[in-house]
């Protein structure tokens, strides 16, 4: 579960005609919440933070945040609610829950969901906020534990454009770019097809670059061809899973940090789900999910998802 916060903004944003607040509750302070709370503060807002992990909760209140005893409770005086929790279960429980979210929150809040589920159930959530007369929008994010922390995550937000808006300038003290993709669930559709091919993408160039170094070829010499050449992707050319070609990614820290396996087999199941009941074929986005579950299986559990060139060394 997570922790929520309470925000008093100081500035006001009048350049786009958008509402601006003067209290936010924000649920989760995970690797990624934490950090994101972290720089809420920073920019001025006054929190309020809830979470069943009460190390996190004072750590935020040693920063300057206040805390609450339950969702609900947060959620009587937020105007605006940001959660980002750990799975479709901890957000339904969050926000439909006995004591949640919805239980609760002022007429006409903007919730504000960071987290990555299927998009069926933001889209749950949303009509049962709408039955409140409550605003929900689905905002997942891409950039990772470092992004979180620089604030420079990207957002993509699915909801209607005049909710987009009024979040936006929210959204903008976590990231550097806030995408609108559609109508609520898409920001999740969007993240979810995104982390398939990065998946997909991390397998296909810790692949390529085993097989170089069987060949005995010098890794370093083969990312800097396929760096400049046809190959060249995210995976090859910033997040490199060869320990020792980038200096400051995860495979030169012994796989520390990062994306870890275990959220990338999770997103890969969400794409799986959907996919099926959308009757989309993915041949190989189905076969990632397969291998990082065998990753998993291996021991690499707490390892960043480059670690795949790791496991298939092992099994050459």
């Amino acid at each position: 579960m997570s922790v929520r916060l309470v925000l008093k903004k100081i500035s006001t944003n009048t350049s786009t005609g958008a509402r601006c607040y003067s209290k936010i509750g924000f649920v989760g302070l995970g690797n990624m919440g934490g950090y994101m709370a972290q720089n809420l503060l920073k920019k001025g807002y006054e929190l309020i933070v809830y979470d069943v992990n009460k190390l996190a909760v004072t750590s935020l209140v040693e920063a300057g945040a206040s805390c609450a005893s339950s969702a609900a409770e947060m959620s009587k005086e937020a105007e605006v609610i940001i959660s980002m929790l750990p799975s479709n279960e901890h957000v339904l429980d969050v926000y439909t829950g006995k004591n949640g979210v919805l239980s609760a929150a002022k007429k006409n809040a903007l919730l504000i969901d960071s987290s990555t589920v299927d998009p069926s159930v933001s889209q749950l959530v949303a009509s049962q906020a709408r039955e409140r007369n409550l605003r929900f929008i689905d905002s997942p994010v891409s950039g990772g534990v470092n992004a979180a922390k620089d604030g420079t995550l990207t957002f993509m937000v699915g909801g209607s454009e005049i909710n987009f808006n009024d979040a936006k300038s929210i959204l903008e003290a976590l990231g550097s770019r806030i995408v609108h993709c559609g109508d609520i669930g898409m920001g999740q559709a969007a993240k979810l097809c995104n982390n398939m091919l990065l998946a997909i993408s991390m397998i296909g160039t810790a692949e390529a670059f085993n097989l170089g170094q069987k060949l005995g070829l010098d890794p370093k010499v083969l990312a800097d061809i396929v760096n400049s050449s046809s190959g060249r992707c995210w995976s090859s050319d910033v997040y490199n899973p060869v320990p020792g070609i980038l200096p400051n990614v995860p495979s030169s820290k012994n796989y520390e940090g990062g994306f870890g396996t275990t959220l990338m087999a999770k997103d890969l199941g969400l794409a799986q789900s959907a996919a099926t009941r959308m009757q989309a074929p993915i041949p190989l986005g189905s076969l990632a999910h397969q291998i990082y579950r065998a990753v998993i299986a291996q021991g690499f559990s707490n390892k960043d998802f480059s670690v795949i060139y790791q496991f298939l060394k092992g099994t050459n």
